[in-house]
């Protein structure tokens, strides 16, 4: 067999294919923008972003690294079409290559709001856009929580607006209402009101207010943990974000909708004005009214007064059958006076000493007759029960085994306490205890061969007794 002839090519390890494939890659592709489909998103516990890029005819591997993602824009979710900017890199580990993303942007305003659409309608499917769980305002809120810029206008004409319509007390929770860490601090603003204690002066309503701006703009406002924190609110909420023209998802979640901040405002108090208006134009109409009333229930008790019979009237047949109950009250106690002298004198004859002194004496005699079969029946008892234990006594010396002993036998036990039935069961030298009738002793069992055992001195009641095993 002929030997293949040898190659002068070089040879690589797979490790050093795969690091020179990589390093080909990165510098060819360092910096790169991609348009697809978002597919097989997957937020891993360490924090990194798995997804897959996908048009009509190839797919690509993507990943954001946990540094990244807090860094984010938008953020990325299955079906959403999105620009990624990054670099491509391999993972050797599994042969393939993949984009490692810095940044995601949507890939047009069709797209954002293709995304805005699918939010609004799963959180609704869930509940938090529902009527039957907004509350209704306070008419007169003694704090009014603001969450909004510090520096921007919309705190400004908000003030405005609530010292001209009923100073209140106003409490500023300052966030950023545009950018990577807006929704994040208005999520946390609102949580943050509603976790005041009560010692402190807690909002009675909260205004989340931003001015206008594009979509892109009020994209905190559309944010998922944002909507969320809103519907979850105990303290009743207004939206006041951008012009009356736009729409974010917290205007569905908040309790009550206005189309500017200062609307906003409007709505959280009335004008005090018109309260103390109000207020003089409903005691003026109170007093009118108890006067009124005040003078149809005079005319209404004269009426009545009229039509009532005089005093004498009322009072003469009363008084009469009083006076007739008078005259029949003497003889009636005295009548009811003899009748109970009658009984008292019944029962005073029945009450005599003979009387008493006879049936004391009859209760002697039942006393005594009954002590004395008393006694007669607990000497027979007793008798009997005498008897049935002596016979029981007898039984028991029979099958005793100590009437057995009495008839010259021993009874053997070992050193343990148990009984020895068989000689077979008992070793030479071992310490036996014979029972007797008249007590027990100990000996030592001998080797078997013909030598009497050894006898030990002690016994329990009569030491002159002494034998042998058999």
């Amino acid at each position: 067999m002929n030997e293949a002839p040898l190659s002068n090519l070089p040879e690589y390890s797979v490790s050093e294919v795969s690091g020179a494939l990589k390093r080909v890659v990165e510098e060819q592709f360092a910096f790169v923008r991609v348009r697809g489909e978002v597919s097989g998103l997957k937020f891993h516990s360490s924090g990194h972003v798995y997804f897959d890029l996908k048009d009509e005819k190839a797919c690509l591997n993507a990943v954001i690294w946990r540094g990244s993602v807090s860094r984010l824009q938008v953020r990325p979710e299955a079906g959403l079409e999105v620009i990624c900017t990054g670099k491509l890199s391999t993972y050797p580990g599994s042969s393939r290559y993949q984009i490692i993303v810095e940044q995601v942007e949507l890939a047009g305003l069709g797209a954002l709001m293709a995304m805005l659409e699918e939010r609004r309608k799963r959180l609704a499917a869930e509940g938090l856009f529902d009527a039957a769980r907004k509350k209704k305002l306070p008419f007169l809120p003694g704090v009014v929580g603001v969450i909004t810029s510090p520096t921007g206008a919309v705190i400004r004409d908000i003030m405005h607006r609530l010292e001209a319509r009923f100073p209140r007390r106003v409490l500023l929770w300052p966030v950023a209402v545009q950018g990577e860490r807006a929704a994040a601090e208005v999520a946390a603003a609102i949580a943050g009101f509603n976790a005041l204690p009560q010692r402190f002066p807690r909002p009675d309503v909260l205004i989340v207010a931003r001015g206008g701006g594009s979509v892109e703009d009020l994209m905190a406002f559309n944010d998922e943990a944002v909507v969320r924190a809103a519907a979850a609110s105990a303290i009743p909420l207004i939206s006041a974000v951008g012009h009356e023209t736009d729409t974010t998802l917290i205007d569905f979640a908040a309790d009550m909708r206005a189309p500017t901040p200062t609307a906003a405002a409007a709505m959280a108090v009335p004008v005090r004005a018109e309260l103390l208006v109000q207020t003089l134009d409903y005691q003026r109409r109170l007093l009118n009214c108890f006067a009124k009333g005040l003078e149809d229930r005079r005319r209404h008790l004269a009426q009545l007064a009229r039509v009532l019979p005089k005093p004498d009237a009322l009072f003469a047949a009363p008084r009469q059958r009083l006076d007739h109950a008078g005259e029949r009250l003497g003889g009636a106690l005295r009548r009811n006076l003899s009748e109970h002298r009658a009984g008292f004198l019944k029962a005073a004859a029945l009450l005599r000493s003979r009387t008493i002194a006879d049936r004391v004496r009859l209760g002697r005699e039942r006393l005594a007759t009954l002590n004395i079969r008393a006694n007669r029946a607990q000497v027979s008892r007793l008798g009997e029960a005498g008897k049935h234990l002596s016979g029981l006594s007898r039984v028991l010396e029979g099958i005793s085994y100590r009437a057995v002993l009495e008839r010259g036998f021993t009874l053997v036990k070992g050193a343990d306490g148990q009984l020895r039935r068989r000689a077979e069961s008992i070793r030479a030298g071992e310490i036996l205890i014979l029972n007797f009738a008249d007590g027990e002793t100990k000996a030592i069992a001998g080797d078997g061969d013909g030598k009497p055992l050894k006898i030990s001195p002690k016994r329990r009641k009569s030491p002159s007794d002494q034998g042998s095993l058999f």
